[in-house]
């Protein structure tokens, strides 16, 4: 998700600060990741600048490849969710670029096209 973020944040050009702050908040309103001790967005972000050359392409292309490698996991109401992440994301530092929408579009076609197991995705959320 963090990948995600930072290619769809990274698609403009820099990543601003008003994006991080962002995606902290929504990943903590959408994931609920309140009560974990360390904030997961903020370490990814980090990470990911001090790659000082990677792109948004690599970003995103990383991200895909984990999520299709643990797609069993991938229930249909995370993918809404994590398509509604990266909508808000991207609408966190107006004006929202074609890069951005382009980002989001192959989001959206590339997970549609993912469909996780219902036996380990039903047994998580018990």
């Amino acid at each position: 998700m963090g990948q995600l973020a930072y290619a769809i944040a990274k698609a403009d050009g820099q990543v601003q600060k008003e994006e991080r702050k962002k995606f902290e908040s929504i990943v903590a309103a959408e994931l609920r990741m309140q009560d974990q001790d360390f904030n997961v967005s903020d370490i990814i972000f980090k990470v990911l600048d001090g790659e000082k050359f990677i792109k948004p392409k690599e970003a995103y292309d990383w991200a895909m490849k984990q999520i299709r490698t643990n797609s069993h996991y991938l229930s249909p109401k995370l993918k809404e969710t994590f398509i509604k992440v990266m909508q808000k994301v991207a609408k966190a530092y107006p004006p929202i670029t074609i890069d951005e929408v382009s980002i989001l579009v192959k989001f959206q076609s590339d997970i549609a096209l993912i469909h996780g197991d219902p036996v380990y995705y039903n047994n998580i959320s018990k």
